[in-house]
């Protein structure tokens, strides 16, 4: 039995991952890339499963993963082929993160959206429960599952589930799923199962369409000026490396002890709850080079306004905290942008960008 604090440091932390056997699904995407970086250099041995990398350029082709780890290229869709890669890997911990993950692409392709977030989570637990050896699961969800209000305060856990969007709302769903699996199929304290919902997340190698970041990045590479589509939209912002250690942590802790599973919040202090606006003027002050940003007015489909999670339960049950704030956030992002840009070193950039973090 450990305490909940008891991976809250980075060191230790990372020392109980050297040689997990851990699957990891959505390797290949932004947040998936940067965890098996982090996982690989700890020593874990690591599984991926996912689609191809999801964007060009990609964050997983030039992270130089190839040979850390066994990457398996397929659509958690595809039951039989999940089950294959899942048996062959044996996992003592999964950590699911493959998903659709864009609003507006959910608004294009709800059915597809639907299908890899729900049926995906669907899948990955079936493996779980038919295959059995898992310690400890985690599904990696959204800030987006909760009904919004448009309150002015956090949203807790324990709050309504109903995303409005079909991306929201499929998580909201995934939510539910695993709620399910964990109370019908996971109730003798061999496996362990928790969520974490975690807030929008900043970060080096992030080539998506429609998100914030990204679209600085390629407007200041272009020296163009970036358009920022809802300057006054409030969101909970924070670099990736702040849920990866969240995840990392939940996911050791509950495989010493399942008591510690549950459904955790993961987000920035509220002084980083920011407006895109203001976002966008961060990234502008840590380029330079005159950069500067324009609020733009483009009919779209309905996205929240206003956003914010309490993770008062993360805090006092791990002694957990936010490391950077959302100036230094932005600060690793645009150096490591830089780098990228200048044709540098990736995979070096990565690294110190991560141990400068775990061994603050």
């Amino acid at each position: 039995m450990v305490s909940g604090a008891a991976f809250a440091g980075g060191r230790s932390l990372l020392d109980f991952y050297k040689g997990k056997r851990v699957f990891v699904t959505g390797h290949t995407g932004f947040k998936g890339t940067w965890l098996c970086r982090i996982l690989t250099g700890a020593g874990a041995v690591v599984t991926g499963y996912a689609l191809e990398p999801p964007t060009d350029p990609g964050m997983f082709r030039i992270a130089g993963l190839e040979g850390r780890m066994t990457s398996v290229i397929a659509d958690v869709r595809d039951f039989d082929a999940l089950k294959k890669a899942y048996d062959e890997a044996q996992p003592e911990i999964v950590l699911h993160l493959a998903a659709q993950p864009i609003v507006l692409t959910s608004y294009k392709e709800p059915r597809y959206t639907y299908e890899t977030n729900v049926m995906g989570t669907v899948n990955l637990l079936e493996c779980v429960r038919l295959s059995g050896g898992a310690r400890s699961v985690l599904n990696v969800t959204t800030d987006k599952v909760y009904k919004n209000n448009e309150w002015c305060w956090g949203y807790r856990e324990n709050e309504p589930l109903d995303g409005f969007d079909p991306y929201s709302n499929s998580k909201s769903c995934s939510e539910l799923v695993t709620h399910s699996y964990k109370s019908s199929f996971f109730t003798d304290g061999e496996t362990a199962v928790s969520t974490a919902r975690a807030g929008n997340v900043i970060g080096g190698g992030d080539f998506a369409d429609n998100r914030i970041i990204p679209d600085c990045v390629r407007a200041a590479v272009a020296k163009n000026t970036i358009s920022v589509r809802n300057p006054n939209s409030v969101r909970p912002y924070q670099h990736v490396l702040e849920p990866l250690r969240a995840y990392l942590m939940i996911a050791a802790a509950q495989y010493e002890d399942p008591a510690l599973s549950g459904y955790y919040n993961v987000g920035p202090d509220e002084g980083d709850c920011l407006t895109t606006g203001a976002l966008a003027q961060l990234f502008c002050d840590a380029w330079g080079d005159g950069q500067n940003w324009e609020a733009v007015v483009k009919d779209g489909p309905h996205e929240a306004n206003f956003l914010k999670l309490d993770c008062s339960l993360l805090k006092s049950r791990f002694g957990w905290s936010p490391r950077w704030n959302a100036r230094q956030a932005i600060e690793k992002t645009v150096g490591w942008s830089k780098v990228w840009a200048q044709g540098g070193d990736v995979p070096a950039i990565t690294d110190r960008q991560i141990a400068e973090f775990f061994e603050q």
